[in-house]
């Protein structure tokens, strides 16, 4: 891999895309070059990289030519139609789309836990589903120790993992609802503002949602761990930024609270943040923008066998997507 990659950012003008942007430049990314690709409609924008600011060019089949990693966030038709074509050409495709993350030929990272995957890939690396990347953060490092069997779990998501006209509807119902105006909705099926909807992404035969299968499937996937299980609840709730997950977890070995936090303080990308007596525990409002996620509420399960009961948020245009993915490339680099 060349030391000072050409790198192009596919989905550019998204607000995942303008997170890549930002973590590049903020991580110092030795890019030599970056082009920055979306739509027809974004043509012609710029947006600043370095205090330079650069134009933002149409996707196209021949965009590849010359750039040897393209972080990909424009959704999964756009993924399943380019990333082959950019592999083809020597390009090394991250994409954060769930186009390739079941794929066997397809190494799915979170560079904390299986990083040493990034090195059998054949041109394309998938980035794992934004809430799965959270949760996985502390559940890893605790498998590690004590080996986990299953989980019970519920997700609390943020509207921007629904993208920016999310984040528009959900300001713009607020501002409705404050000024006595009827309540107008594009994005969600149901009001998001003051409101908690159980419904993240569209429903499958067994009454699961496909974000709630996401947690079992990749996380076997990731943690190398094909016995794992987990039965999940995704909610969508009025926060601008940041997923939260409350986790109730078995594990194989006994565990108390005490060895959960000697492993948790160690693990990388993870901050403890647990008192409870001074009302001290992870919020997504103080998660935003920062690249750790934040484990706390640790408590042994009183329903669970060797279970534990923890709370977890992070930034999910972060570690659950932008940030992922420049850590992947920064291991690109290694090989």
């Amino acid at each position: 891999m060349n030391p000072n990659p050409h790198v192009a950012v596919v989905g550019a003008t998204g607000a995942v895309g303008i997170e890549m942007i930002k973590t590049l430049e903020q991580r110092h990314f030795p890019a030599g070059k970056l082009t920055l690709l979306a739509s027809a409609r974004s043509v012609g924008k710029k947006l600043t990289y370095h205090g330079q600011a650069i134009t933002v060019q149409e996707l196209t089949k021949d965009s590849f030519a010359g750039i040897d990693i393209a972080l990909f966030s424009a959704g999964g038709s756009i993924s399943k139609e380019f990333a082959p074509i950019a592999a083809k050409t020597g390009c090394v495709v991250v994409d954060n789309s769930s186009a390739f993350r079941m794929d066997d030929s397809v190494p799915l990272v979170v560079p904390e836990i299986n990083a040493a995957d990034v090195k059998w890939h054949k041109g394309i690396i998938a980035n794992p589903n934004c809430t799965t990347a959270i949760a996985l953060m502390p559940l890893y490092p605790l498998h590690q120790a004590f080996t986990v069997k299953r989980i019970f779990a519920s997700s609390y998501q943020a509207v921007s993992g629904t993208g920016a006209k999310a984040i528009e509807e959900l300001k713009r119902q607020v501002s409705q609802i404050v000024n006595n105006q009827p309540v107008t909705r594009e994005v969600y099926p149901h009001q998001i503002a003051f409101n908690v909807l159980p419904h993240v992404d569209s429903f499958l035969a067994t009454g699961y949602t496909k974000e709630e299968m996401k947690m079992e499937n990749e996380g076997r996937k990731i943690m190398h761990h094909p016995g794992f299980r987990a039965s999940v609840t995704c909610v969508r709730v009025p926060v601008y930024r940041a997923h939260s997950v409350a986790i109730s977890a078995e594990f194989e070995k006994p565990v108390t609270v005490e060895a959960a936090r000697a492993v948790l303080i160690k693990a990388p990308g993870l901050d403890v943040v647990d008192d409870p007596a001074k009302c001290e525990y992870p919020l997504p409002l103080y998660q935003t923008d920062r690249y750790n996620c934040a484990v706390g509420r640790l408590r042994k399960d009183c329903a669970l066998d060797n279970g534990l009961c923890f709370w977890v948020s992070g930034d999910q245009l972060l570690k659950g997507a932008a940030l992922n993915a420049v850590q992947i490339a920064e291991e690109l680099l290694k090989i």
